[in-house]
């Protein structure tokens, strides 16, 4: 018997919060194993990337479920294994990328420009995500059931 797909929702709408803060560019909801869960777009920008395409979106979730594995091995070698990762940032001549955990098994990560106030969109991202956790988390997909 095959498989059914099951589609996840997109939980793209609860990233407008955080897209309506000055500086800030893009957001994005992923899964640990780097599936897009929603993502969002500021209004207005220009520039190379004025608005994340659904495959952009993709693209980037799965360098976000990268980054933050990394991350996480990086703090267990360095503090032990019962070391988590609260916030990963990456700064670049053009901005800032935020990620930080968003509930069980999944993460938000936030693209800004450089000139943002990283201090309160940090902030803001906990907000939302103590808000929010619950509809952002990702439950483990059960390798047994052939529906997952």
């Amino acid at each position: 018997m095959a498989g059914a797909i099951t589609r996840l929702p997109d939980v793209g709408w609860m990233l407008r919060p955080l897209t309506e803060i000055p500086g800030v560019r893009h957001a994005v909801v992923v899964s640990v194993d780097g599936l897009r869960l929603g993502h969002a777009s500021a209004e207005g920008l220009s520039g190379p990337v004025p608005r994340l395409t659904v495959d952009e979106a993709e693209s980037l979730s799965a360098a976000c479920a990268a980054l933050t594995m990394t991350g996480r091995s990086t703090v267990s070698l360095l503090f032990g294994e019962q070391a988590g990762v609260r916030q990963l940032m990456l700064e670049s001549e053009y901005g800032f990328a935020l990620f930080t955990s968003a509930g069980e098994g999944a993460h938000l990560g936030v693209a800004t420009d450089a000139d943002a106030d990283v201090g309160l969109i940090a902030q803001q991202m906990q907000l939302l995500v103590a808000k929010i956790g619950a509809h952002l988390s990702a439950q483990p997909r059960d390798p047994g059931d052939p529906s997952a």
